[in-house]
């Protein structure tokens, strides 16, 4: 599939994956299945060590992997023969997913899954909340900067540690 824009066609990104149906907003409303993704943003992994990563069991995270998977977020990354079994790994479908229109049970679950991974960090965190007044070209300029400094800051190799970032910002209902 691809794109005309302005009569020039382009191939859609595969790294962005656009969450428009009501399966997928019912797979992101629950802290779990919000957490798993942030666990495969990475790298493929299997049931065994997500459970051990996220502190919870593997049947419960059997269950999410399978919600996400019928969604379409994750998908089957291949298995590998270890000892006499043979173990599943699960990748994220995209890098990136763009909501057009969240939904409160999606964002609560997402704001909830970042609370246990806050509580569960080795590290302190930043974590502000601030309300500023500004008019529409400011708050333009602002939401272009942070959006900006999300995309383009640079990782560091493989072995570093993760570090999560959540930038929202939004106008006040009412103000």
């Amino acid at each position: 599939m691809s794109l005309t824009l302005d009569g020039v066609s382009q191939q859609p990104d595969e790294s962005v994956q656009r969450i428009d149906t009501p399966r997928q907003h019912s797979a992101l409303a629950h802290p779990l299945r919000q957490r798993l993704l942030f666990a495969l943003s990475r790298r493929p992994s299997t049931i065994s060590r997500l459970a051990a990563q996220l502190g919870v069991n593997k049947g419960s995270v059997s269950h999410h992997l399978k919600v996400l998977c019928e969604a379409g977020l994750v998908r089957d990354a291949g298995t590998r023969q270890v000892r006499g079994g043979t173990e599943k790994y699960y990748r994220r479908a995209a890098e990136r997913l763009l909501v057009d229109e969240p939904q409160a049970e999606g964002t609560a679950a997402m704001l909830g899954a970042v609370a246990q991974e806050l509580d569960r960090s080795p590290v302190d965190h930043l974590l502000t909340l601030r309300h500023l007044r500004l008019g529409p070209a400011k708050a333009a300029r602002l939401a272009e900067a942070l959006a900006r400094l999300a995309d383009e800051t640079e990782e560091d190799p493989e072995g570093e540690p993760v570090h999560g970032l959540l930038v929202a910002f939004y106008q006040q209902a009412g103000a």
